[in-house]
């Protein structure tokens, strides 16, 4: 009925997987926004390794997870490639470069503060990725909202989280709850969606669920992986030390990451700031800075977090020492349960895929997923073309808007560039942002 995890596997190698997922990785700018968009276009449109509905499955699984969706949707798409050791490699590499650039930029924050022409490059950088967002979303959108039902609770969820900041679990629960209803009642979009479509394999027989033997021993290995380095720490540096208390709040933390990194994001600051004193409020935002205009997940943030922590309290470590000790405890922590999520939770998603009612539910979480990306470029549109936003009370609404004035003429115009290639040149994605960085950097140093 839909594509096999032996199908998709068997699509290529996991030796020729590892540049693409490589290349996934070193793209993957913008936070989740931008990281679907990169993973849709490289993976679904270009190697043809999944297909878009198997790709959308995916995607809402991982919405519904804690931890960051994009770095599970990578992890997802490898799993079903080349099982567990196709999953570890792309879930890693996803985290890989994103991880090398914090910690270089980490320690030469702490030694010599920003860096001109890092932060020249991002500049072209962030504009491109934002055309990137908007080009994906265009694409999925038109795939996932092929009905006015659908198209209605997408508008609904981009309302809902732009302009009345409604909880994401409601809104995903909202919607899968439209769309089951709407199978209920014969809606024909929501149930077409349970059959083969184009690009998918003929009908077959479903996945059979796991063994439950082997669910328990897969749990049980991945919270040995999570919690045995921490228990290590305890005894070595003493259980009050900034390590544990780094890897105790980051893994609490990471369980409570519904809703990606933007959800959760003013809860680690608010700890880390006050409870802790690990930074200050302008630490916060550079290290927020840092991990959007890097590759990998929004919530690197953490390992910023986590550095400057140990950083400042370094015990009988070299400062330097103890903040990379406490950027690896910190992405540890937070990236762990991400795997054990997939590890545990996909070979039965796999087995229910197909299934009317659940396909009708994920449909819904569909059309709100894109509503909520939308959310996203928005959020990050804000914050990349404009140099100030105010918020505006309207009746019951509380807005985010531009402030005209900032807005950042060059930026526009690098996002409008990078649109063009993508959508009327139909560039590659590496091309349209080495252009965009090369711009950045021109810029800078024609300004300089």
């Amino acid at each position: 009925m839909t594509d096999s995890p032996e199908r998709v596997r068997q699509a290529t190698s996991l030796r020729e997987a590892i540049p693409v997922w490589l290349r996934v990785a070193a793209l993957s700018f913008g936070g989740p926004a931008g990281q679907i968009a990169v993973m849709q276009r490289l993976l679904v449109d270009e190697r043809r390794w999944i297909s878009e509905r198997h790709f959308l499955h995916a995607l809402n699984y991982c919405m519904l997870l804690p931890g960051p969706e994009a770095q599970q949707l990578a992890t997802y798409v490898g799993w079903l490639m080349h099982r567990w050791r196709g999953g570890l490699v792309a879930g890693g590499l996803f985290i890989l470069p994103g991880f090398l650039s914090i910690l270089a930029l980490s320690i030469l924050y702490v030694a010599w503060g920003d860096v001109p022409v890092v932060d020249a490059i991002f500049y072209g950088i962030k504009p491109a990725v934002l055309a990137i967002v908007v080009h994906a979303l265009v694409r999925i959108g038109r795939r996932a909202l092929d009905s006015t039902l659908l198209v209605a609770v997408a508008a609904l969820a981009f309302l809902a989280m732009f302009a009345f900041d409604v909880p994401f679990p409601a809104i995903v629960g909202a919607a899968a709850l439209v769309g089951w209803l709407g199978a209920r009642a014969g809606v024909e979009s929501l149930i077409s969606r349970s059959l083969p479509g184009a690009g998918d394999p003929p009908q077959r027989e479903a996945v059979p669920p796991p063994p439950a033997s082997r669910t328990i021993a897969t749990a049980l290995l991945w919270l040995g992986i999570w919690w045995a380095p921490v228990g290590l720490l305890a005894l070595v540096a003493g259980g009050g030390s900034v390590f544990v208390s780094e890897a105790l709040f980051f893994s609490k933390a990471a369980v409570l990451t519904f809703g990606g990194a933007y959800a959760v994001l003013a809860y680690i600051a608010q700890r880390a700031v006050e409870d802790f004193g690990w930074l200050s409020p302008g630490e916060m935002l550079d290290g927020l800075g840092l991990a959007e205009t890097t590759p990998g997940p929004l919530i690197m943030v953490v390992q910023f977090v986590g550095f400057l922590g140990a950083y400042r309290s370094p015990g009988a470590l070299d400062p330097i020492v103890a903040g990379v000790v406490g950027s690896v405890v910190t992405t540890w922590v937070t990236f762990a349960p991400c795997f054990l999520w997939i590890f545990v939770g996909a070979p039965y998603i796999e087995h229910l895929r197909g299934r009317k009612g659940l396909t009708a539910a994920l449909s819904g979480i569909t059309a709100a997923v894109v509503g909520v990306i939308l959310n996203l470029a928005v959020w990050f549109a804000l914050r990349t073309l404009f140099g100030a936003t105010e918020w505006v009370s309207r009746w019951s609404l509380h807005l985010e808007v531009p402030v005209w004035s900032t807005m950042d003429p060059y930026a526009v115009a690098i996002a409008a560039g990078a649109a063009f290639l993508l959508f009327r040149r139909r560039w590659g994605i590496l091309a349209t942002v080495a252009v965009a960085a090369l711009c950045g950097l021109a810029l800078r140093l024609a300004m300089a």
